[in-house]
Protein backbone atom coordinates (compact mmCIF):
# COMPACT_ATOMS: atom_id res chain seq x y z
CA UNK A 1 0.00 0.00 0.00
CA UNK A 2 1.32 3.19 -0.84
CA UNK A 3 1.46 6.21 1.29
CA UNK A 4 -1.18 8.26 -0.36
CA UNK A 5 -3.62 5.01 0.32
CA UNK A 6 -2.68 4.51 3.75
CA UNK A 7 -3.61 8.15 5.09
CA UNK A 8 -6.97 7.89 3.18
CA UNK A 9 -7.85 5.05 5.07
CA UNK A 10 -6.98 6.11 8.38
CA UNK A 11 -8.88 9.16 7.67
CA UNK A 12 -11.93 6.97 6.32
CA UNK A 13 -11.85 5.01 9.57
CA UNK A 14 -11.41 7.79 12.06
CA UNK A 15 -13.99 7.77 14.22
CA UNK A 16 -17.05 10.80 13.57
CA UNK A 17 -16.04 12.58 16.88
CA UNK A 18 -12.30 13.24 16.91
CA UNK A 19 -12.78 14.79 13.24
CA UNK A 20 -11.37 18.36 13.00
CA UNK A 21 -13.83 20.85 14.32
CA UNK A 22 -15.71 18.90 16.58
CA UNK A 23 -13.29 17.66 19.43
CA UNK A 24 -13.34 20.78 20.58
CA UNK A 25 -16.99 20.75 21.13
CA UNK A 26 -16.94 17.18 23.27
CA UNK A 27 -14.65 19.61 26.07
CA UNK A 28 -16.45 22.19 28.25
CA UNK A 29 -15.44 25.83 26.93
CA UNK A 30 -14.13 27.46 29.93
CA UNK A 31 -15.57 30.93 30.04
CA UNK A 32 -13.38 34.41 30.61
CA UNK A 33 -14.36 35.82 34.60
CA UNK A 34 -15.86 39.55 33.93
CA UNK A 35 -16.76 42.51 35.88
CA UNK A 36 -19.21 44.73 35.03
CA UNK A 37 -21.14 47.27 36.68
CA UNK A 38 -24.89 48.56 36.03
CA UNK A 39 -23.61 52.30 36.79
CA UNK A 40 -21.30 52.31 33.91
CA UNK A 41 -20.04 50.40 31.18
CA UNK A 42 -16.41 49.82 30.01
CA UNK A 43 -14.47 52.97 29.02
CA UNK A 44 -17.55 55.07 29.67
CA UNK A 45 -18.31 57.95 32.61
CA UNK A 46 -18.33 56.94 35.83
CA UNK A 47 -21.89 59.06 37.25
CA UNK A 48 -21.21 61.69 39.44
CA UNK A 49 -23.26 59.87 42.61
CA UNK A 50 -19.82 57.77 42.56
CA UNK A 51 -17.33 60.03 42.57
CA UNK A 52 -15.99 62.77 45.66
CA UNK A 53 -18.02 65.52 43.63
CA UNK A 54 -21.21 63.57 44.58
CA UNK A 55 -22.38 61.12 47.20
CA UNK A 56 -18.85 59.36 47.20
CA UNK A 57 -20.84 55.50 47.06
CA UNK A 58 -19.44 52.64 45.32
CA UNK A 59 -21.44 51.59 42.26
CA UNK A 60 -23.24 48.03 42.44
CA UNK A 61 -20.49 45.48 40.51
CA UNK A 62 -21.11 42.09 38.92
CA UNK A 63 -18.51 39.09 39.00
CA UNK A 64 -19.48 36.77 36.18
CA UNK A 65 -17.73 33.52 35.37
CA UNK A 66 -15.55 33.27 38.90
CA UNK A 67 -13.62 29.71 38.83
CA UNK A 68 -14.99 26.86 40.94
CA UNK A 69 -11.85 26.52 42.33
CA UNK A 70 -11.45 30.37 43.62
CA UNK A 71 -11.30 29.99 47.35
CA UNK A 72 -11.64 33.81 47.55
CA UNK A 73 -12.00 37.19 45.70
CA UNK A 74 -10.18 40.89 45.86
CA UNK A 75 -11.05 43.81 44.00
CA UNK A 76 -8.57 46.92 43.11
CA UNK A 77 -9.58 50.25 41.82
CA UNK A 78 -7.16 52.31 41.24
CA UNK A 79 -5.86 55.68 39.13
CA UNK A 80 -2.68 55.57 37.01
CA UNK A 81 -3.02 58.94 35.36
CA UNK A 82 -2.84 60.77 38.89
CA UNK A 83 -0.26 63.08 38.50
CA UNK A 84 1.80 62.41 41.27
CA UNK A 85 1.42 58.25 40.22
CA UNK A 86 -0.83 56.05 40.60
CA UNK A 87 -3.45 57.00 43.02
CA UNK A 88 -5.46 54.17 45.02
CA UNK A 89 -9.15 54.39 45.62
CA UNK A 90 -10.28 50.76 47.31
CA UNK A 91 -8.91 47.91 48.48
CA UNK A 92 -11.03 44.85 49.42
CA UNK A 93 -9.41 40.76 49.66
CA UNK A 94 -10.82 38.22 51.51
CA UNK A 95 -14.13 38.27 49.42
CA UNK A 96 -16.24 35.05 49.85
CA UNK A 97 -15.38 32.91 46.52
CA UNK A 98 -19.45 32.71 45.78
CA UNK A 99 -19.88 36.56 45.62
CA UNK A 100 -21.22 37.47 42.48
CA UNK A 101 -22.19 40.87 43.66
CA UNK A 102 -20.82 43.71 45.70
CA UNK A 103 -24.05 46.27 46.38
CA UNK A 104 -23.80 49.82 45.54
CA UNK A 105 -22.57 51.61 48.49
CA UNK A 106 -20.89 48.99 50.04
CA UNK A 107 -19.59 49.44 53.55
CA UNK A 108 -16.45 51.79 54.12
CA UNK A 109 -15.36 49.39 56.98
CA UNK A 110 -12.12 47.59 57.92
CA UNK A 111 -13.80 44.18 57.92
CA UNK A 112 -17.31 42.55 57.67
CA UNK A 113 -18.96 39.34 59.22
CA UNK A 114 -18.31 37.33 56.39
CA UNK A 115 -14.17 37.59 56.50
CA UNK A 116 -14.33 40.18 54.13
CA UNK A 117 -11.56 42.85 54.30
CA UNK A 118 -10.69 46.15 53.19
CA UNK A 119 -7.19 48.05 53.37
CA UNK A 120 -5.94 51.54 53.71
CA UNK A 121 -6.62 53.28 50.21
CA UNK A 122 -6.81 57.05 49.08
CA UNK A 123 -3.46 57.80 48.04
CA UNK A 124 0.35 57.09 46.38
CA UNK A 125 2.22 56.37 49.09
CA UNK A 126 0.35 57.55 51.95
CA UNK A 127 -3.42 55.57 52.77
CA UNK A 128 -5.59 56.74 55.30
CA UNK A 129 -8.86 55.83 54.76
CA UNK A 130 -10.26 52.81 54.81
CA UNK A 131 -13.34 51.62 51.92
CA UNK A 132 -14.13 52.92 48.59
CA UNK A 133 -13.21 56.74 47.85
CA UNK A 134 -14.71 57.89 44.33
CA UNK A 135 -13.07 60.01 41.62
CA UNK A 136 -11.97 63.35 42.51
CA UNK A 137 -9.25 64.10 40.10
CA UNK A 138 -7.95 67.75 39.38
CA UNK A 139 -9.42 69.96 36.71
CA UNK A 140 -8.63 69.15 33.38
CA UNK A 141 -7.74 65.80 31.84
CA UNK A 142 -9.83 62.64 31.78
CA UNK A 143 -8.76 60.00 34.14
CA UNK A 144 -9.12 56.81 33.66
CA UNK A 145 -10.32 54.46 36.92
CA UNK A 146 -9.34 50.64 36.52
CA UNK A 147 -11.56 47.94 38.66
CA UNK A 148 -9.13 45.14 39.05
CA UNK A 149 -11.33 41.35 40.20
CA UNK A 150 -8.81 38.88 41.26
CA UNK A 151 -10.41 35.14 41.78
CA UNK A 152 -7.38 33.77 44.21
CA UNK A 153 -6.83 29.78 45.12
CA UNK A 154 -6.80 30.66 48.87
CA UNK A 155 -8.08 33.08 51.58
CA UNK A 156 -4.93 35.53 52.12
CA UNK A 157 -3.65 35.81 55.80
CA UNK A 158 -2.34 38.95 55.76
CA UNK A 159 -0.47 41.00 58.54
CA UNK A 160 -0.97 44.14 59.31
CA UNK A 161 -4.98 42.81 58.88
CA UNK A 162 -5.62 46.19 56.88
CA UNK A 163 -3.20 45.49 53.91
CA UNK A 164 -2.40 48.60 51.34
CA UNK A 165 -2.62 47.88 47.59
CA UNK A 166 1.23 46.71 47.39
CA UNK A 167 0.85 44.38 50.31
CA UNK A 168 -2.08 42.69 48.70
CA UNK A 169 -0.87 42.32 45.00
CA UNK A 170 2.15 41.05 47.15
CA UNK A 171 0.35 38.26 49.24
CA UNK A 172 -1.53 37.72 45.80
CA UNK A 173 1.87 36.53 43.95
CA UNK A 174 1.30 33.06 42.68
CA UNK A 175 -2.42 32.58 43.86
CA UNK A 176 -4.33 34.42 41.44
CA UNK A 177 -6.17 31.79 39.18
CA UNK A 178 -8.30 34.33 36.89
CA UNK A 179 -8.81 38.11 36.94
CA UNK A 180 -11.09 41.06 35.20
CA UNK A 181 -10.90 44.47 34.83
CA UNK A 182 -13.49 47.21 34.00
CA UNK A 183 -12.46 50.80 33.03
CA UNK A 184 -14.17 53.58 33.89
CA UNK A 185 -13.36 57.81 33.03
CA UNK A 186 -14.28 60.45 34.90
CA UNK A 187 -13.31 64.38 34.11
CA UNK A 188 -13.50 67.66 36.35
Amino acid sequence: MGLRAYFAAVFLIVPPGLQAGTIHARHREVKKMEIKSSAFSMNQPIPKKYTGEGEDVSPELEFINVPEKAKSLALIMDDPDAPPGTWVHWVIYNLPSDTRRLPENFPKKEALKDGTKQGPCWGVDSFERVGYYGPLPPPGKVHHYFFKLFALDKALNLSPSQATKNELLKAMKGHVLASAELVGVYQR
